[in-house]
């Protein structure tokens, strides 16, 4: 059993208890304040949180996997992580008190990033080259399932370890033939790199065979049994967040620039507008809502992930996903 958590998490039920006016929540994201996270700091701004009763405090990460033992430990009750990683660390640690409640990324952003003039526009030609992929990247934890899907031989793709702040630097160098990363933030670290556009070629996962969904709100399970009407509300402010980024998504960025005053606001507007086209405003977002997931199709990422990877335990989608928490269906409409 998964253990450290208990005193930590203990101070955290303490700290909001049903006498506090106002319940301290945490939250930790997975990477630096960027476009993406701009409809958090919208929740902030705009009220939401606030009228929830909540008081956010948003801590930046350094990669998917990040927020996912923050949160087991009770260090954060709430936190932004990929839902594959964190189908794994459950099986790897057996009744860790985390779950995802709310997905965000309904089409994940996992995606090889390369460039035509190195040769590299789809997964065929990968083989032979050298691909930059920082260990604890979400994306590259999917790569092996992407690679099976497209009848790559891993062993014939030489694979560079490569460091966040040095992945794109190295594409845009040369160095490296391509890259795993985030689509959004891949492909706009290469544009402020002076990489022309179209010498980049983005190679979205989901588009070649993966079915797997993306980043989600987690939470502390312990956290939430204590204060399920906090969870509640804290989804439902953050739906609105998002709902106030589709809407204005200069305004939203801008928030998130008055915590990040080195980001360049043009740049994060494209950013957060590649997100929002292509990860969170699916069709199947704008037919039933945010945040929830399609039974079977979890299903299939699960017999996808067991392609590559050995669990050790029997795969069960109630113990990585629940809707128990999410607000009614009028909160979750983004449009």
């Amino acid at each position: 059993m998964f253990k450290p958590y208990l005193s930590a998490i203990a101070g955290l039920v303490m700290a909001t208890g049903a006498a506090s006016a106002q319940t301290e929540m945490p939250f930790a994201l997975d990477w630096k304040f960027e476009g993406p996270s701009a409809p958090y700091f919208a929740a902030i701004d705009n009220g939401h949180f606030a009228a929830q009763g909540l008081s956010v405090d948003i801590s930046a990460g350094q990669g998917s996997l990040d927020a996912i033992p923050k949160v087991a430990t009770g260090a954060f009750p709430v936190g932004f992580a990929d839902i594959n990683s964190l189908v794994k660390f459950l099986d790897q640690n057996p009744g860790a008190p985390v779950i995802a409640v709310m997905m965000v990324y309904d089409k994940p952003p996992f995606a090889v990033v390369g460039r035509a003039s190195q040769g590299v526009s789809v997964p065929a030609d990968l083989p032979g080259k050298i691909l930059g992929a920082p260990p604890p990247d979400g994306a590259w934890a999917q790569f092996p399932a992407f690679a099976t899907a497209n009848g790559l031989d891993m062993g014939s793709i030489t694979v560079e370890p490569v460091g966040f702040p040095t992945r794109e630097p190295m594409l845009a160098e040369g160095k490296v033939d391509a890259i795993t990363g985030f689509s959004f933030s891949s492909y706009l670290n290469l544009v402020r790199l002076g990489v022309p556009e179209d010498d980049i070629t983005v190679i979205l996962m989901a588009d070649y065979g993966l079915e797997l969904y993306g980043n989600a709100i987690i939470a502390n399970t312990d956290f939430a049994a204590a204060n399920p009407d906090a969870i509640t509300g804290f989804l439902t402010a953050v739906a609105a967040g998002w709902k106030d980024a589709i809407a204005d998504p200069a305004a939203a960025v801008e928030q998130m620039v008055g915590r990040n005053p080195a980001a360049d606001a043009e740049l994060e507007t494209r950013r957060l507008q590649l997100a929002i086209d292509a990860n969170v405003l699916t069709d199947a977002v704008m037919a039933n809502g945010m945040g929830k997931v399609d039974p079977d199709r979890m299903a299939k990422a699960l017999e996808q992930i067991a392609e590559t990877y050995e669990f050790q335990n029997a795969p069960d989608a109630s113990l990585y996903f629940t809707d128990a928490y999410l607000p009614d269906d009028a909160s979750l409409m983004l449009k």
